[in-house]
């Protein structure tokens, strides 16, 4: 089956557009996307065949998600997701052993809290803060986009406390994912956004403040840019 799915992602590969993700998830030497490779599929496509294939036999999704092409690790995660519902289990503490593997920003994003957030709805949640003190650069990215999950249910705490464990990290895609998962806390309950902000805005990365502030009125993002 495997092999199949490989055909049939070859069969859509766009070697311009391809080119285009090298530089866009930036895999240049020294990047964070060094030497992943693209096959110049786009997501609705990735989603089409992981659907075509969403009863791959984990050791073969395995297989992919152990492979450099960026692309074969896409789909195989999208079939996590798929999988999810059937062996929730299974699906999470698979996607936990293989975080190494779940390394850039789009591959975290589509898959965290479809997975580890919404396993951990009903859980102790003390994996989260695990990942938030890693040393890992997407592991910390799992845990502020796995709370997602928990936003949605109108349960804001979790994302309020791993965003002050991140509050000083370095790194912009760290600043980003935090800010985005507050900018969500604020849809939710305004109230909880402005309180972290009122005792944080001075020392907040820039990024992360300006990703959190993105709806609110010219007058309030002014304020709390100012230092």
């Amino acid at each position: 089956m495997i092999e199949k799915l490989k055909q049939d992602i070859q069969e859509l590969a766009n070697p311009e557009r391809a080119e285009h993700n090298k530089y866009y998830f930036k895999t240049v030497k020294g990047e964070y996307g060094e030497g992943q490779v693209f096959l110049g599929l786009t997501m609705p496509q990735q989603r089409e065949i992981a659907r075509k294939y969403k009863d791959l036999p984990l050791e073969q999704v395995q297989a992919l998600i152990e492979s450099e092409i960026h692309t074969y690790r896409m789909i195989a995660l999208v079939i996590l997701t798929l999988q999810y519902k059937k062996n929730q289990k299974e699906i999470f503490d698979f996607y936990i052993k293989n975080t190494q593997y779940i390394n850039n920003w789009d591959l975290v994003d589509v898959t965290a809290h479809k997975i580890v957030g919404e396993y951990l709805l009903d859980k102790d949640r003390s994996a989260l803060y695990d990942l938030a003190k890693s040393s890992e650069l997407w592991e910390k990215r799992i845990s502020i986009i796995s709370t997602f999950a928990f936003i949605r249910r109108g349960q804001l705490d979790n994302t309020i406390k791993i965003a002050e464990i991140l509050l000083k990290d370095k790194h912009d895609l760290i600043h980003k994912a935090v800010g985005w998962m507050l900018r969500e806390v604020g849809k939710n309950d305004k109230q909880t956004l402005t309180n972290f902000l009122d005792k944080y805005h001075k020392e907040m990365p820039r990024t992360m403040l300006r990703y959190s502030i993105e709806r609110f009125t010219p007058e309030e993002r002014q304020f709390y840019m100012k230092k």
